[in-house]
């Protein structure tokens, strides 16, 4: 057999009362009227007893005889099975799983630390008891291949300066990234029959050699783009300025005094610091 086989065993309710009454009637019997032929009624219920197995919900039984796999119990409850079967517990219930802190290479080279938290649980148990060696560590293993192969995908981040334009980034496309890791992480871990409940970017920042470069070069981004804003606003308000001036005609400008103007101007506009008036008593020349 070589796919997952539920099977349903016998009640085990009865064959513990049977135990019950073969080994306690058997040894009050045997006290009283000493007869060997009680000691058969004995031996058979210890013979029952390790066939019972308690299921509890959300766990699992994996029976074998002698290396020949026959079936799971996935049922909840009091059973009672061949004697002779291994019973393996895997549990189905969830787990969380959250990686160490790995350092990996993004799509650029820039090397970044992150990691994942997983949720998943036991899907098949015969393929998570048969073909991987140790489906838990499978599962630890798996994750850092998928975390690493992720990462060298996407860039950290876009940059202007580089020419990059990338619709996903590791920083700023968490559901679409997170969507990526958990497709990744369920074509690994089919093998195990393993299901991938959730999985999602725990932590993610740059290496500590680049984290501060990295910061800077965000700041310096930053303070350009905002430049920018600020330089076409400035160019829009010398432009309304010189227009009303030469429409209602309050001074006639030539143009060394409109480039003298417009220069003042882009300057008083386009400061970071406050500008120190200058007062001309004089003419327009002096």
């Amino acid at each position: 057999m070589t796919s997952e086989n539920l099977i349903k065993p016998s009640n085990g309710y009865v064959m513990l009362f049977l135990f019950l009454v073969l080994f306690i009637g058997g040894i009050i019997s045997f006290a009283i009227t000493t007869n060997p032929w009680l000691l058969l009624a004995i031996l058979i219920s210890i013979f029952i007893l390790p066939g019972l197995i308690l299921v509890n919900p959300n766990e699992s039984r994996v029976l074998l005889l002698f290396g020949d796999y026959k079936g799971t119990v996935k049922n909840n409850g009091l059973f009672w099975v061949n004697p002779f079967f291994t019973k393996k517990k895997i549990s189905l219930r969830a787990r969380n799983f959250d990686s160490e802190r790995l350092k990996v290479n993004d799509k650029l080279g820039n090397p970044v630390m992150i990691s994942t938290i997983l949720v998943w649980r036991v899907k098949n148990t015969y393929k998570a008891s048969f073909d991987v060696d140790n489906f838990e560590n499978f599962v630890v293993v798996q994750t850092d291949a998928a975390v690493r192969k992720l990462a060298s995908l996407y860039p950290y981040d876009n940059f202007a300066d580089e020419g990059l334009d990338e619709d996903i980034t590791l920083r700023s496309s968490m559901n679409e990234v997170s969507d990526a890791l958990e497709k990744e992480l369920e074509e690994r871990l089919e093998i195990a029959g393993i299901e991938v409940l959730e999985a999602r970017i725990g932590y993610l920042a740059y290496a500590n050699e680049i984290a501060s470069a990295m910061l800077k070069r965000q700041q310096a981004t930053a303070i350009v783009a905002a430049r920018h804003k600020i330089v076409e606003g400035a160019v829009s308000m010398v432009e309304m300025a010189l227009n009303d001036l030469s429409r209602k005609q309050l001074v006639d400008l030539d143009d060394e005094r409109r480039a003298a103007m417009v220069s003042n101007l882009m300057v008083v506009l386009c400061s970071d610091k406050d500008v120190s008036p200058v007062i001309n008593s004089g003419t327009l020349n002096h």
